[in-house]
This record gives C-alpha cells, structure tokens and sequence, in this order.
C-alpha cells in the first residue's frame, strides 16, 4: 500500500499520518523527490483496516499495489533512483561501466586497474571469493585478494565492487570495497541479502540465471525492506537449451524492469555471452536498450586469465567500446521506457 500526498502537504501532516501507520504496528518508509512525498505502508495491512487514511488532511489518494514487492515497485519511486558507488553515480542521465578482471590476480591486478581506468571504466570490478563449477578450478585469493583489489582501485583513483559468497564474508568485504555484489547463485540467499544490506552499501544484485523478473525484484526486496534502498539490479543472462553461448543474455527485461521499478540496471555481457568477441555487440544493444552501465570483464592478457579467459576483452578492445556506449546512451537518452509507466 502507498499513501500518495498532495503537493503542499506539510511536514506536521505527513509525520501525523507516519505516527498513525506505527501506531497500527506497520513501519512507513517516505519517498520524497522534487515532484511529491509517497509513504510505502510495509507489514500487514490488515491492521489498517480501521485507519481512515484517505481522510488524514494532506493525502490525496490511496493505493493497494498486489504486487509481492513494495519498495522496489515504480509506484513507491516514481523517479528514477540514483546510487554511488563511492564518487560514481549510478543511474540517472549518466551511463556508468564496470570493468576489470573476473578474479583477481596478484601478478596482474594493477596492470588490469591502470588498463580499465585509462580505457574509461569509472569502478573497477575483480573477484576474490570465487564461486566456480568445478571444486578444482581457482577459487580465488580471498582476503589478500581483497586488499589487492582495493589498493590497485585507490592507485587509480576508481571506487571497487566484489563478490561475497557467504554472510561470513561480508564484514570483510564492506571493509575493502566501495560495493557489495551478489551473484546470481546466492540472488535468493536470503541471509546473504539481508547481511549485505546491513552494511548500508550499495548492492549490485545479479540476476539468478533461473529466475524470472518478479523473483529478482523481490530479491532485490529484501534489501530494500531491510533500511538498505542503494541496490543496482545486474542482468547477466539466463539458462539457456543452445550451447552456442554461455547464457541467453535477456535484454528485453532492461526497459521492463525500467517500467516496474525505479531501481537502476546494469547489464554484464560477458557472463551473458561468455564470448569476447560478441561481448561489445550486447554492449552496445543493453545500452541501446535503456541499461544504465555495464558489467565488463578485462584482462591485460586474456589467455592468461586464471578465470573465464574466453569472455575477458582486451585493454585495447575496452578502450574502443567505452566512447560508443558513451555516444549511445547521448543518442537515447530520454526515451520514454526511462520514464514513468505508461509514458
């Protein structure tokens, strides 16, 4: 339930009507931007039975949303949401990329770091705990993988985001990185959601490669629900019949997800594609389809990668698609599926 307020509506009204909804045993969670004030209602609605919200001086309607997630619905936000990861904005006019290796590398790290920066990249992205198929594959360096990676991010000045597998982890990771991400295995470990949007940094929440958008919406949810609303939501490709690929990158879900919520979305071609040589093209269609940044594994010697060798793009190949985005997202910007439903 949302309690939309007038224009004009003043504070002593909106905080007598926050008062009545605690007062029922709900919490209230106030949306404010420069168009108008929403209140989400968030509990068991029930209680409000007996609440004549509608008849509180200052609102000017009502609304029963039945949609299983609240806080992430558009309706909640109607505005676009802004995120920082560190200096960097996420969302918005801006077009953000996130670049660097899949795991991080101790020989490689800095190299990477100055490759990205130089290409363009505005955060620098490397795993640490790496979950992989295969229990014999690199699993990653763990806490000096961790401090590798925010020493190469400070070196060039970009804020960092990683991976953290296991609520064990997240104390660590909120301690070295600017952002916390949560892969697309652990999209519904709820825990894990819930630990992370503890730290009150931002959380890159990718996708389950089996779930539909609903599912990821209330991933997404649970770390709203939990006081935490920096969440960037990361398409990165679903389970697909056809081994031509690695995944079936969904772009179609980028301007959908755009109408169903206010939550910003980045699109990871290279885990939807698994293959250097289609990951710029994806690039550019994820930015032509209303995407906010993109998730872009680099390497300064991709054969030499310890992890997904075949999908990481080479310096000089990130250097060339940073100012096509760029010109892309100039070219569509403001197009209606960026807007409010229905526009």
């Amino acid at each position: 339930m949302f309690v939309v307020l007038r224009p004009g509506c003043t504070s002593e009204q909106r905080n007598r009507l926050v008062r009545a909804i605690e007062a029922a045993g709900l919490r209230a969670r106030v949306s404010e931007d420069h168009h108008r004030v929403v209140i989400g209602v968030v509990g068991d609605e029930d209680r409000l039975r007996s609440v004549a919200l509608e008849a509180f001086d200052g609102v000017e309607r009502v609304v029963t949303l039945k949609k299983p997630y609240r806080l992430a619905a558009r309706e909640f936000h109607p505005a676009d949401s802004v995120i920082k990861i560190g200096d960097r904005a996420v969302g918005g006019t801006a077009l953000i990329v996130m670049s660097g290796p899949c795991a991080v590398e101790e020989e490689s790290i800095f190299q990477a770091a100055e490759a990205v920066s130089a290409a363009g990249a505005d955060v620098l992205r490397g795993g640490v705990f790496k979950p992989r198929t295969s229990p014999y594959q690199f699993q990653g360096l763990g806490k000096p993988g961790l401090k590798l990676l925010r020493d190469a991010g400070r070196h060039v000045g970009l804020p960092v985001v990683t991976e953290a597998m296991d609520t064990r982890h997240i104390d660590l990771v909120a301690e070295y990185a600017n952002a916390i991400q949560i892969g697309t295995r652990n999209m519904q470990n709820f825990a894990l959601l819930k630990a992370a949007a503890a730290t009150n940094l931002p959380v890159l929440l990718k996708r389950g490669r089996a779930c539909t958008v609903e599912e990821w919406l209330c991933a997404a949810e649970y770390v709203l629900n939990d006081g935490n609303d920096r969440v960037i939501l990361c398409e990165r490709g679903l389970v697909s019949f056809d081994d031509a690929v690695r995944n079936l990158l969904d772009l179609s879900c980028v301007p959908l997800v755009k109408r169903l919520s206010h939550l910003p979305v980045v699109v990871d071609p290279s885990h939807g594609t698994g293959r250097a040589d289609l990951v710029p093209a994806m690039a550019r269609a994820a930015v032509a389809a209303g995407a906010d940044g993109l998730l872009i594994e680099a390497h300064p010697r991709p054969a030499d990668a310890r992890s997904d060798a075949r999908q990481a793009l080479t310096p000089e190949t990130l250097e060339r698609l940073v100012p096509q985005l760029h010109a892309i997202r100039e070219i569509t910007r403001g197009t209606p599926f960026a807007g409010v439903p229905g526009t």
